[in-house]
């Protein structure tokens, strides 16, 4: 087996480890804080913002910094660095005898974390060109299927067990991670460069500036896009089902249709990359993506919202994988690790940006109207693609300057 065969399918078992523990926090983070000693609903609701949003945050900042690190030290050090930092710090959440300790710890999260940005830069590194979308493809699925089954486990554990536990057995999937990446992830780095470039010196050695920037503001729309409605979208089906019963569940399976769809349909979209052209495939995803957002404010029950989450899920499936693929093309390998830690930095802020956009948007116009602003956003970026990247992208002469 080829290495980065056997590395993809490493990395992909410890992202989705990951995505299982990142996923499984983030239900149960308000019950904590309230066993933490907070009892005012509003003020629950703010520290739960604010835990939970501090981590991406603070990850924007440092993912670049690790990228750089990636690039200096190699990949491997940086996916044994996050797994076990995080391993250790998720797992000190569950002593926290106060807000301000998880608060700070949630911080300290963000400065470590990056177990995915190194894992996407070794395999986009070592495979070649031509399984390159198919690897970075079924990459992507191990996030989201990890964040499919972790709230219920998280649910699970904290029900059977207590909150604390969560922590504890989200530490421990981290160690498994850290475990299994020591033992099995093979590198064999060779630095190109003595001297880490400045920012400057970094810039002007990307070859499409224009090009690159593109793809760090679409990485930028589609995690904004994902999390717009993660505010509204309970409240959203709970109108929506007046005369049903639970409604938690039917929200969830809501929640997971479009999940399920990027597991889907990533890997094939990344072949279909590999063959007709990751920018074809990118301006595809984006149109349908802006195209199929909008009938979802007009719904009329919660079944309708949920197939057409199906469909906007597999039009999202094309789109990182493609970014990626991109990004790997145009990029000289010995800046992949920074640049692709600028991109990832780039979704982070989506996350954050569309999470307080789509709140915003839902309380001063209603739920209905973060659909239509979605889908907007989704069609505007499938503009800008289209002039500055469908009609003057040329792979070969690109490929060649590298």
């Amino acid at each position: 087996m080829p290495i980065w065969r056997r590395n993809l399918f490493v990395c992909w078992f410890g992202m989705f480890l990951t995505g299982i523990g990142m996923s499984q926090i983030a239900p149960i983070l308000p019950l904590y804080i309230k066993q933490l000693g907070v009892q005012d609903a509003g003020s629950v609701s703010a520290v739960s913002g604010l835990a939970f949003g501090v981590t991406f945050i603070v990850s924007a900042i440092f993912s670049p910094i690790w990228g750089i690190a990636a690039d200096k030290f190699g990949r491997k050090p940086m996916l044994l660095r996050a797994s076990l930092g995080m391993a250790l710090v998720i797992g000190c959440m569950g002593f926290a005898h106060n807000v301000y300790v998880l608060i700070g710890l949630r911080l300290l999260q963000g400065v470590i974390t990056g177990y995915s940005t190194a894992c996407t830069t070794l395999i986009a590194t070592q495979t070649d060109k031509e399984h390159s979308g198919w690897a970075l493809g079924t990459l992507s699925t191990a996030n989201t299927s990890g964040s499919l089954i972790g709230p219920s486990v998280g649910g699970l554990i904290a029900e059977r067990f207590g909150l604390q536990n969560s922590f504890f057995v989200t530490g421990g999937l981290m160690m498994i991670a850290f475990a299994t990446t020591l033992l099995f992830v093979k590198e064999t780095f060779v630095r190109q460069e003595k001297k880490t470039s400045k920012m400057k010196e970094l810039w002007s050695s990307v070859p499409e500036k224009s090009l690159t920037l593109t793809l760090f503001l679409t990485a930028l729309v589609l995690t904004a896009s994902l999390y717009s409605i993660e505010p509204i979208l309970t409240v959203y089906v709970s109108d929506l089902s007046r005369n049903m019963g639970h409604v938690a569940l039917i929200a969830g399976v809501v929640f997971s249709a479009s999940g399920l769809a990027q597991v889907l349909a990533a890997p094939r979209l990344g072949k279909l990359s590999d063959r007709a052209g990751p920018h074809k495939v990118l301006l595809g995803a984006l149109l349908v993506g802006g195209i199929v957002f909008i009938p979802q404010a007009f719904v009329s029950d919660p079944w309708q919202l949920t197939a057409l989450r199906f469909v906007f899920g597999l039009a999202a499936g094309g789109l990182s994988p493609s970014i990626n693929t991109l990004l790997k093309r145009i990029t000289p390998s010995s800046i992949t690790g920074r640049v692709f830690g600028f991109n990832v930095a780039a979704g982070y802020l989506g996350v954050f940006g569309g999470s307080i956009l789509g709140g915003q948007v839902a309380s001063w116009l209603g739920p209905r109207y973060v659909f239509f602003m979605t889908g907007a956003l989704l069609l505007l970026n499938a503009g800008w693609v289209y002039f500055k990247v469908y009609k003057k992208l040329q792979l070969p002469t690109l490929e060649g300057k590298n």
